[in-house]
Parts: C-alpha cells; structure tokens; sequence
C-alpha cells in the first residue's frame, strides 16, 4: 500500500474496490486508525473504489510535532487524493474526521463530490475538557490510563457488555496511538470553529448522529444538519463510534445516500 508525502510527514494509506469506481475517502476519528472502517469496507468496496488512512499522528503515519489544525489536516487529505491522482471524491469522515470533512467542503469545493459527517461537532464552546485531556496525558507520557474512560464515551455501555471482542480492538488501537500525535490532534480539534463555514458547504451532505452520542451529542449533528442547505439526517441508535457499534446500519444509511445523491 502506497505511503504518501503530505509536506514530510509520510501518510500510510489502503486502496480497496475497482479501480474504474468513484472514489470514497474514509476519515477516522480522534485516537483510531484506518482499521477502524474493517466492518465497512467489504460492502463500500463493491461500488467505490476506498481509501482509507492513517492521519498524521496515528497508525503507521508519522508524528510530526504539533499543534495541528485543521487546515493543516484537510491539506493532508487532499495529498492523499492528490497522491492517488483523485480529482474529486466522496468524503466519509467520523469525528474528528468529520471535521476535516467540513473544512475540506468549505475550502476545496470542487474536489469534494458527497459527503457524509458522522459523529461530529463544529466547535467546542469550552476548551477546558481538552486542556485537562492534553495535560493529563502529556503527565502520564501515554494514553493509556484514560483508555478505559474515553471508550465508555466511544461505546455505550450496552454494546461493551455485548461485543467485548469488538470492543478490545478499538481500546487497543487507542492505546497505541503516540501521544504527542493524539495531543496534536486535541489541539486542532479545540482551537476549531467551523460554524461560519457550514453556510458554504455546496456538497450533498449526510450527517450521521448516535442517539446516545455523549462526545458530539445529538444537538451539535442537528445543528450540522440546520446550516448546510438541503443536508440529510440520520439517527442510529449508537454511541460515538456509531459505524462500529451499528456497522450494517452505518454502512446502509451511507450507500443509500450516496445512491439517491449521485
């Protein structure tokens, strides 16, 4: 699988699905790597051709230091596309990567065909949470004693005491993510404010919500959902990681948009 430059930080990226297919980029959230999309990739694979990777920081990509932004985050997309020789394509981002599916909508309309926002917020009125986040962790030296917390939030308590074999994988790759690259990527996401870019987003949009999202609650996806013109919603009944604890619904609600907007 291709590593690709984005400015010297090397991107580690996976293409699966026809080669002649429209292209779908998948985006992860904050703390995960691109095996994060597993549940999804066989039945996106049929019709797209999918990219998946790896955002500075995380996985196998490097850890340049930080802060990031998210300027600086959607720019590392559109190397990846530009690496691929992807003209336009369809962006799938959750959490944090919905959010540089919002500044890529914004700021590089024309590469941007449909998009789908799950899980996501626009801003955070309050950095204090991310500060104590980035501080504790920057004490410790590693994420792993806020692993166990920041799951909970990922995954509701029902889905954890269900699939205890799903949910191992996903405390592991969060415990694995460096720091210095997860405390970065805190501080894009708390120095964001994409609520005056929303008015500009021209995409089709899908924003996915989890009706038991605590980490980007039903309200900031409704508020999504309000400022971009002719936007869809849809609610799972999920936590924050809403492609992982309902894959098939996820996957579904995905294709099904991409269908009727093509």
């Amino acid at each position: 699988m291709p590593v690709i430059d984005a400015d010297g930080c090397p991107l580690w990226v996976e293409v699966e699905g026809p080669r002649v297919a429209p292209p779908l980029v998948l985006s992860s959230s904050l703390g995960t790597d691109l095996h994060m999309w597993d549940a999804q990739v066989a039945a996106f694979a049929q019709d797209f051709l999918v990219v998946r990777y790896d955002r500075r920081g995380h996985g196998r990509s490097g850890v340049p230091g930080g802060p990031y932004t998210m300027e600086r985050l959607g720019r590392d997309a559109l190397a990846v596309a530009d690496g691929l020789d992807l003209k336009t394509f369809d962006w799938c981002g959750l959490s944090m990567g919905g959010m540089e599916g919002m500044w890529l909508a914004a700021n590089a309309p024309a590469r941007i065909d449909r998009l789908v926002l799950a899980n996501t917020s626009c801003h955070f009125a309050d950095p204090r949470s991310w500060n104590e986040g980035i501080a504790a962790i920057r004490a410790s030296g590693s994420l792993g004693g806020l692993a166990d917390r920041i799951v909970a939030l990922w995954l509701s308590a029902e889905f954890r005491a269900r699939a205890p074999a799903l949910v191992a994988p996903m405390r592991a790759m969060l415990a694995a993510t460096p720091a210095a690259g997860y405390i970065a990527c805190c501080e894009a996401i708390r120095d964001m404010d994409h609520r005056d870019l929303l008015c500009r987003i021209g995409a089709p949009t899908l924003v996915i919500a989890g009706r038991h999202d605590q980490a980007t609650p039903l309200a900031a996806a409704q508020f999504i959902h309000s400022r971009i013109a002719g936007a869809e919603l849809t609610i799972l009944e999920a936590a924050h990681i809403s492609n992982v604890e309902q894959p098939r619904a996820f996957a579904d609600a995905v294709l099904r948009f991409l269908a009727r907007a093509a």
